[in-house]
């Protein structure tokens, strides 16, 4: 990887804890590169060479997070080919567009242990997950919203 990016060590880490908490790698490591990127992103061609890998690679990394609505293609002015770039909400609102996931997940959680009567503490633990569940589900548009109040009183961190 060419050290003249920004963060190009941290990316990595961050993509390597991304990917041991479920995001596909590629996914990950384009994601982090975006974060990093110049203002105006990266076009696929400059993400593959920033990462060292194929083209290919970069293109169903970038229709995957596309979908998740975490990065965005761009049109660059005097330029045929697309750059990507990072959303600038994109985190907080991949969160609140799945908060609802969360309740019916729960839902569906209580009735496994509405069916699960023969082991009442089998359906005890689903019903405290399908609790929980429910929890982050009302929170996290709330948890959202908090952020977004206080975000613009926040300072960069001291250099």
């Amino acid at each position: 990887m060419p050290p003249d990016h920004a963060g190009t060590e941290a990316a990595e880490r961050a993509a390597a804890m991304l990917t041991a908490l479920g995001m596909q790698r590629m996914s990950a490591r384009v994601l982090m590169a975006l974060v990093g990127s110049p203002d105006g992103g990266y076009t696929a061609a400059e993400l593959a060479d920033r990462l060292g890998v194929s083209a290919g690679a970069v293109s169903g990394a970038v229709r995957y997070l596309e979908t998740l609505r975490m990065i965005r293609r761009v049109s660059r002015p005097g330029q045929r080919v697309a750059s990507y770039d990072i959303m600038d909400d994109g985190f907080h609102s991949m969160v609140v567009a799945n908060a609802p996931a969360y309740a019916r997940l729960g839902d569906d959680i209580d009735a496994i242990a509405d069916d699960n009567g023969r082991a009442p503490a089998s359906a005890a633990r689903a019903r405290d997950m399908a609790g929980f569940l429910r929890y982050l589900s009302r929170r996290m548009p709330e948890l959202v919203a908090e952020w977004e109040a206080q975000a613009p009183s926040i300072e960069a961190p001291a250099e």
